[in-house]
């Protein structure tokens, strides 16, 4: 990783100015370009970070023997913008999940042996503080352990105290997150930041607590007066009601081009153009952070509300598992199609 690429720039008063301006919808369009400058390379700095955490992860998980698809992102601005929007006195300096990564595992079993693991690692980075959404779900549904970072590095200090956020969560609630991004992209709300409209809001957090069941993780309190099979049945109504199969289905073939440089790297830009119907994938080599994240921040701010694409500048290995990390980029939700058809027909 090229150092000179990826130094801060801005000072912490700085970067909270720049979130302040972001959130504030009567900004002027000149403070708004300086104020995505600062958080441009204030959000290209967490690549660092975050690059030595996922190695360290693999490593840890390699030991195991626990099969695994880990990955890690920089949070995309509008995800940013929207979250300084709802949460008032947040300050941008301290948003801690700008830089995230995430392992998915196959089972409960094996997301509490890496949860424990990382409690007693020792690490000389601490711990922010630990989120468990597994045992303690949101409303929404989400189901996930966040583990939070301030990052520390006696061998390179440039990136101390920068937030990382680890997210270990199983393939099925990982499905889960999949299809809650994919319908929220085709009804054009953030119903992953629980807005839009109520009937879908209301039937994800249902399938949510179905699928608590087949894991056998606790319930939301809204639905403790319900049996499994009251659930399950719910489920199979509110399902046929809003068609949720056969739109899921039907989105997944809306795809009809996925564009690739076909260059050599681990960085990876994914640009969703639904309009267009294509995915297109920049790749680039993990010294190139800097031109990564400049094509990143130019493809945002490219965004228009007739041409409204999604964009995100993520690492993996492969495009292969670039494909099962961020399955919502390519519109596939067939793990979450698979599950609730087994739901529908028990």
């Amino acid at each position: 990783m090229a150092l000179k690429d990826n130094i801060l720039i801005f000072s912490k008063r700085q970067i909270d100015d720049a979130g302040n301006i972001l959130a504030n919808p009567s900004s002027t369009q000149l403070q708004r370009d300086q104020a995505l400058e600062a958080l441009g390379n204030f959000r290209s700095c967490h690549a660092y970070p975050i690059n030595t955490f996922q190695a360290t992860l693999r490593k840890k998980l390699n030991k195991t023997g626990i099969e695994y698809l880990v990955s890690q992102r920089l949070k995309r601005t509008p995800s940013i913008i929207l979250k300084l929007e709802r949460f008032q006195n947040m300050r941008l300096s301290q948003m801690q999940d700008i830089g995230g990564i995430r392992a998915i595992l196959p089972t409960m079993n094996d997301v509490n042996t890496i949860v424990t693991l990382y409690r007693k690692a020792g690490l000389q980075h601490e711990i922010k503080n630990e989120k468990d959404y597994i045992q303690n779900p949101k409303d929404s549904g989400y189901r996930c352990f966040h583990i939070v970072y301030k990052y520390k590095n006696s061998i390179n200090p440039n990136y101390d105290n920068l937030m990382v956020e680890l997210q270990i969560r199983t393939r099925l609630q990982h499905a889960w997150a999949t299809a809650v991004e994919t319908m929220g992209t085709f009804i054009d709300h953030s119903l992953k930041s629980s807005q839009g409209p109520m009937e879908w809001l209301d039937f994800f957090s249902l399938v949510g607590n179905a699928f608590a069941y087949i894991e056998n993780t606790p319930n939301l309190l809204r639905y403790s007066h319900y049996t499994r099979d009251e659930v399950f049945e719910k489920v199979r109504k509110d399902a046929n009601y809003l068609q949720v199969i056969n739109q899921l289905e039907a989105f997944s073939n809306v795809i009809a081009n996925i564009e690739t440089d076909k260059r050599q790297g681990s960085l990876h830009l994914v640009v969703l153009d639904v309009k267009n119907k294509e995915v297109r994938i920049k790749t680039y080599s993990r010294t190139a952070i800097e031109e990564a994240s400049a094509d990143y921040l130019k493809e945002e701010t490219s965004i228009t509300d007739s041409n409204k694409r999604q964009v995100v500048l993520v690492s993996s290995n492969s495009l292969d598992s670039l494909r099962k990390a961020y399955p919502s980029y390519f519109l596939d939700t067939q793990e979450f199609i698979r599950t609730l058809k087994e739901i529908i027909t028990i």
